[in-house]
């Protein structure tokens, strides 16, 4: 036995030196055995039962969806295509993981029309088989970018189908305003729509008196020019691919399809795809012109427009509404359209001339009232509730017989109040109707305004000013 370890057995101190016999020890060439590896480093090269699953789940999804597209790929081929295939195939194109053994050489040469007019095209019981359709591909997609491919088709499926049913809850929105949105919206970019959606969402979400059931609508209409926009970003970058893989095989073609401002036109039974003829083009080439200069950076209104059977619609009065829509509105400005029923006798002149209703663009300025008690009780960064600040009155008259009489406007003030009394409850102003009068063929038409002193400074940017160019009486005043 070790000197050292007999010593420590028998409690005596172990010596000093060292035993000859004892082991020598060598720190610089020690042996030492290889460690075991531990359990969890072993069981980590094995994946448990619930990950063996979403893995086979995951590597079936994968194959489902190759196999969709391979088929689409092929029925378009042979001339047999669906809806579906029609978008699939769009976007072998852009799609960073398909298969390039399933490409075929002639496939650059097979004309495909845009995803959103394939959607427009179809009918009810069409856009239901090819919403579920696309609702499979975005199930089983993993790519980002191809995911958003089909969430915006999504969206205006969704759009088509709600166009489509006559009693949906969509239609007397879209009866009153939806022409309105359109042109605010439809010259916007993605990024743009982005933002003013942004905007919008910020708005419902405020403690503002606003028109609750415009601004959902306006969302709604929105979310779908974005998808529209979106959509357009990505045929374009498809027909930019096409155009380089043609340049080699066929110049002529490439450059034909690079000049090309429509999409090719195919046929779902008798419902054919796409826009086409020489006119359409014509026709669509001068609206795109004609709103070529709306102000992108505007935000829209607040308020619905306001329809009626005997309203102004003649081409005059059209052309100088969309001028004026065109303008849009400033960031502090809302459409404002509170118009108030006006009861009158039936006009002497109505036996010459038939009464008509002034078509008009108005606007409300809106903004921050920084009383004592605001700034006591507000700051910048958690402001008041706007309040209104001022009116721009847009009322088109192109028609007036006797245009060497500019119109008028009275106020009328309710219940025998007079100017300068209050009968409004406290916290809320009082109000008042604004009536104009034109002379034949136009009726008197009335809003209501919020009742207070007017500034007749006319200074630049507010006060009083009144002007009337033989078609348009534009009142102003804050």
């Amino acid at each position: 036995m070790d000197p050292a370890r007999k010593a420590m057995i028998a409690g005596r101190r172990s010596p000093t030196r060292r035993d000859v016999t004892s082991p020598r020890h060598d720190p610089t060439n020690r042996i030492s055995k290889s460690t075991k590896p531990t359990g969890s480093k072993i069981n980590s090269k094995y994946l448990t039962q619930d990950e063996q699953s979403r893995q086979f789940v995951a590597d079936e999804d994968k194959f489902v969806l190759k196999q969709s597209k391979k088929k689409a790929n092929i029925r378009i081929r042979e001339g047999r295509a669906k809806p579906i295939d029609y978008l699939a195939f769009n976007l072998r194109y852009i799609d960073t993981d398909r298969d390039v053994f399933d490409d075929d050489d002639a496939d650059v040469d097979i004309d495909i029309p845009a995803p959103g007019d394939v959607i427009e095209s179809l009918d009810g019981e069409q856009i239901t088989e090819l919403d579920s359709d696309i609702a499979s591909y975005h199930v089983l997609e993993t790519n980002a970018t191809n995911r958003e491919y089909w969430k915006a088709l999504q969206t205006l499926c969704a759009d088509r189908k709600a166009k489509l049913d006559p009693h949906g809850h969509e239609r007397r929105a879209v009866s009153s305003v939806a022409d309105d949105i359109d042109k605010i919206l439809a010259p916007k970019t993605h990024d743009q729509l982005e933002g003013l959606e942004k905007q919008i969402k910020a708005k419902l979400q405020s403690n503002e008196d606003i028109d609750t059931d415009y601004w959902e609508q306006l969302l709604r209409s929105l979310r779908v020019w974005k998808a529209r926009a979106k959509l357009s970003q990505v045929y374009e970058k498809i027909k930019e691919i096409r155009v380089n893989q043609l340049k080699e095989s066929d110049p002529a073609k490439a450059k034909a399809l690079g000049q090309s401002t429509s999409a090719p036109k195919v046929a779902f039974g008798s419902q054919p795809v796409a826009l086409a003829s020489a006119s359409d083009e014509k026709a669509t080439q001068v609206a795109v012109s004609s709103s070529s200069h709306v102000d992108r950076s505007a935000p829209p209104g607040t308020e619905r427009f306001s329809q009626t059977d005997n309203e102004d619609f003649s081409q005059a009065t059209k052309a100088l509404y969309d001028r004026e829509v065109a303008r849009g509105v400033d960031e502090n400005e809302e459409i404002f359209t509170s118009e108030e029923t006006v009861t009158s006798s039936k006009p002497q002149w109505a036996d010459k001339y038939k009464p008509r209703k002034p078509r008009y663009f108005n606007r409300v300025q809106m903004g921050y009232d920084w009383n004592k008690y605001n700034q006591t009780h507000y700051d910048h960064d958690n402001p008041p509730p706007k309040v209104v600040q001022g009116y721009k009155f847009n009322i088109f008259y192109p028609e007036l017989i006797d245009k060497t009489k500019a119109p008028t406007f009275k106020i009328i003030r309710e219940h025998g109040r007079r100017r300068g009394e209050s009968f409004a409850a406290a916290g809320e102003e009082d109000t008042c109707l604004i009536r104009f009068i034109a002379g034949p063929p136009y009726e008197d038409i009335a809003f209501r305004i919020v009742d207070r002193e007017w500034d007749y400074s006319a200074k630049k940017d507010r006060g009083f000013r009144s002007s009337f160019d033989k078609v348009c009486s534009s009142p102003f005043f804050s």
